[in-house]
């Protein structure tokens, strides 16, 4: 089951989850692929030290049967930076949060916080995964209605998520919902927005806009920017189709 990449509206489910690792919702988004090099277990996640393309990274996933040697997919993946984990008694300079996909024999995991966990949560959590939810009710928390922006390059998030290589390199306005906001990731703002639009299931519901502009969870903005497909970032972060270069209004 995909998440939507990332992020969904926090406050319905900030009073149903708490847990260690970061609220994480991911969208259709990143993909982080590596071996893994060592393994680190706390009562329900399983912390891993990868080594990917691009270099070595920490990441934490939901508790699974992952070995040293296992070749993985970290999918929806977020990067978090000062990540302080209170069961290892540790904290990461930047360690990568999300979804198990395939693996060397290790059974595939959702990312999502868990119950009760010490509260090993930092103070901006980045909002809250929906992959070991069914996805009815994914699509029911994320069925919030936004209007469409008005005039000329005015797309719906699904819109632009499945037409991505009819609108590459071009400019558009997206209306929606901060459902997710990650400030200073490789020198840009990283939004999450939704707009009731698409599904949860494949993804089409979220897109993520990286911009100078700031913004909060709940703000209903409009992002003007250009379309970006199959976007690299390096350390196997790839996106099929996002936004880049955006101003918020």
């Amino acid at each position: 089951m995909k998440a939507l990449l990332a992020i969904f509206m926090f406050v319905a489910v900030h009073c149903a989850w708490a847990g260690e690792a970061p609220a994480a919702n991911p969208p259709a988004t990143g993909t982080v692929h590596g071996e893994v090099l060592e393994v680190k277990e706390v009562e329900n996640f399983t912390y891993l030290r990868l080594k990917t393309q691009d270099g070595e990274t920490w990441a934490a996933i939901i508790k699974a049967p992952v070995k040293v040697g296992d070749t993985i997919a970290i999918e929806h993946a977020i990067v978090m930076t000062d990540f302080e984990s209170k069961s290892l008694k540790k904290t990461f300079p930047s360690i990568i949060f999300g979804r198990l996909g395939g693996t060397g024999g290790a059974a595939d995991a959702g990312m999502g916080e868990e119950p009760a966990m010490g509260g090993e949560r930092p103070a901006n959590a980045l909002g809250t995964s929906y992959a070991t939810l069914p996805a009815k009710k994914q699509d029911a928390i994320n069925d919030e209605h936004v209007a469409r922006a008005k005039g000329e390059n005015a797309w719906s998030v699904a819109e632009v998520m499945t037409k991505g290589a009819k609108l590459k390199d071009k400019t558009v306005r997206v209306r929606g919902k901060v459902v997710k906001y990650n400030p200073g990731i490789m020198g840009r703002n990283w939004v999450h927005l939704r707009d009731g639009s698409g599904s949860a299931a494949d993804g089409t519901n979220d897109i993520l806009v990286t911009t100078a502009d700031e913004a909060k969870p709940g703000d209903i903005v409009t992002a003007k920017g250009v379309v970006r497909v199959d976007k690299d970032f390096g350390a196997g972060y790839s996106y099929k189709v996002l936004i880049e270069e955006a101003t918020l209004q």
